[in-house]
């Protein structure tokens, strides 16, 4: 196995980041060149724009590419692979695994080139660089490290922080830093970095005030958890905090939720008036590293993709399935019916279902995708989101491993879950009623009834709990690489119940029978008889701890020794 050396991927690439050309995104096309950035080149407010460019795709580029629904999604439980992958879906993800360390590596990569692009326009920018244009790039790195910093400590743990990656080209020295303290300091960070974006974007796709807001109501959620007193003893700043930002970004941000949920990901929805943030991927012919590779290990079949579609074996588990409203479990091994949660179809593919926007080769010729129905034991609820299709649904801007779709990072769909969250607090319900329109407001755009605070038929009362957050997230956010940091943050305050959440779902085989082909009424959805082992995980607390990769052990012995403050 290939080593990855610890300092060379911590200190980056120290000449920054390779610029893109010919690309769709107007701010990663400019200036259309093909050298390397120097300290020369930070002399107009454009260098120094295109000097960030980078920041918004390659340094994120492996852990876009499959660690991101591995550890979002295969470890949550939300979705599994049938035969490949199998380390993170049950719970096996050892210090080789190859997604645990792309995407370790992919959050130092994203640290480093974000320090460096600091210190170059620090040290380099010229006269011809406007005050607003340098606080803005530097903000815009200062925002990509704190949220690397987020995903390392919430996977690894206590980890480095580094925040000149010059310096520790000679440090023997460097050890990790407790979570604690790496939650304040990447609060801090994000903090400062809210006051230096723009309210509104230079360029679309760029990062406002709102993006950086946006975080801050995330970080506060899960930062409750972890000064916490236990599990009814979420920390109530910080939870003012998350409910704070969370209003902030919903009442004057200016974004909206899209009318429908499936259009969050038909081609072309980048940059769309719900977004807060996405990573920025190109169709780069001949190029590697700036496009989205991700589709290409979704895509369920060669029919539906473009040299690739390696994703037969992936779909959703027999535990997301369950949780969709409308489908009935009869008995243990069986649950049955339909459901009007528009997000079933927009995330999985059930038999059946039509998808017109994308085209399926088949040997009688070309027709609209319409997922097929495939007998036997075992088949899958495929994967449907990020699937934008062949080349010719995306005006010929798509080849094998080479997708233009962007990766949403937040939305503002979660401000209104994280609002209701946080006026839930430390409460065993809450019947506030604008937490109750916020939630609604994501479970009616879903085409669900909206959740009432007492039962329609038996008068009892239903307030909004805990469960009922959580399982809405569940739903709203599948296959988006979410999944896996809500049951961190709740193993922060209440590990037992993270436990529990766990060790009930079934990650095994299934058949889906649909009752009539195409376009069926319902579903019948039946567990594999057969298949009676490694349906289950036994969640506990060395599986909320990622393995530092052993090669890193390797270059830098000092990981192992105990975690100091961030000072």
């Amino acid at each position: 196995m290939k080593k990855i050396n610890y300092k060379m991927y911590l200190v980056g690439l120290v000449a920054p980041i390779v610029f893109l050309s010919g690309c769709k995104k107007d701010f990663l096309e400019k200036p259309p060149t093909d050298r390397i950035t120097d300290a020369s080149f930070y002399k107009t407010d454009e260098q120094v724009l295109a000097g960030t460019a980078g920041l918004y795709n390659k340094v994120w580029f492996d852990y876009n590419d499959k660690a991101s629904y591995n550890i979002g999604d295969f470890r949550s439980g939300t979705t599994f692979s049938a035969y490949n992958d199998r380390g993170n879906v049950l719970f096996n993800t050892t210090a080789e695994n190859g997604e645990n360390n792309a995407s370790y590596r992919s959050f130092y990569q994203v640290v480093a080139q974000s320090n460096l692009t600091i210190i170059n326009i620090n040290n380099n920018a010229g006269d011809g660089v406007s005050p607003a244009t340098k606080k803005m790039a530097i903000a815009e790195a200062r925002f990509m490290r704190a949220l690397a910093y987020r995903y390392l400590v919430m996977n690894w743990g206590e980890v480095p922080v580094i925040t000149n990656n010059l310096e520790v080209l000679t440090d023997t020295s460097l050890v990790r830093n407790t979570i604690p303290s790496i939650w304040r300091f990447i609060t801090r960070e994000m903090r400062a970095v809210a006051e230096d974006l723009p309210a509104t974007a230079v360029q679309p796709g760029r990062l406002t005030k709102w993006s950086a807001e946006g975080m801050l109501a995330r970080f506060y959620l899960a930062r409750a958890g972890v000064e916490s007193t236990g599990p009814t003893g979420r920390n109530q700043t910080f939870l003012d905090s998350a409910k704070y930002y969370a209003q902030d970004v919903i009442a004057n941000s200016g974004l909206q939720l899209l009318g429908k949920y499936e259009d969050l990901f038909k081609y072309p929805y980048d940059n769309n008036k719900e977004s807060l943030f996405e990573l920025q991927w190109v169709y780069q012919p001949g190029q590697f590293g700036a496009q989205n590779s991700t589709p290409a290990y979704l895509n369920f079949s060669p029919d539906i993709a473009n040299g690739d579609g390696w994703g037969g074996d992936k779909g959703a588990t027999w535990w997301m399935l369950s949780q969709y409203e409308g489908f009935t479990q009869v008995a243990d091994t069986m649950i049955t019916g339909r459901t009007l949660d528009q997000r079933l179809k927009a995330t999985y593919m059930l038999p059946g279902a039509s998808y017109p926007e994308i085209t399926q080769a088949m040997p009688t010729g070309k027709q609209k995708l319409i997922f097929p129905y495939v007998g036997g034991d075992v088949n899958f609820a495929s994967i449907k989101k990020y699937v934008i299709g062949k080349a010719e649904d995306v005006g010929g801007q798509a080849a094998q491993q080479n997708y233009p779709n962007d990766t949403y990072m937040q939305r503002l769909a979660e401000m209104y879950l994280i609002y209701a969250e946080a006026v839930l607090g430390n409460n065993a319900s809450t019947n506030d009623a604008t937490a109750l329109e916020y939630f609604n407001k994501v479970h009616t755009r879903a085409g669900l009834a909206p959740f009432r605070l007492t039962d329609p038929v038996t008068g009892a009362a239903t307030p909004l709990t805990f469960d009922v957050i959580f399982k809405e997230r569940v739903l709203e956010f599948a296959m988006e690489g979410v999944a896996w940091y809500d049951l961190v943050r709740l193993h922060y305050y209440n590990p037992q119940k993270a436990y529990a959440i766990l060790n009930s779902q079934d990650r095994g085989y299934y058949n889906i029978t649909p009752d009539v082909f195409p376009n069926p009424n319902s579903w019948t959805i039946k567990k594999t008889r057969w298949a009676t082992t490694d349906r289950r995980v036994n969640a506990n607390a060395g599986n909320f701890r990622l393995p530092i990769p052993s090669a890193e052990i390797t270059q830098a012995p000092n990981l192992t020794k105990p975690a100091v403050d961030y000072p």
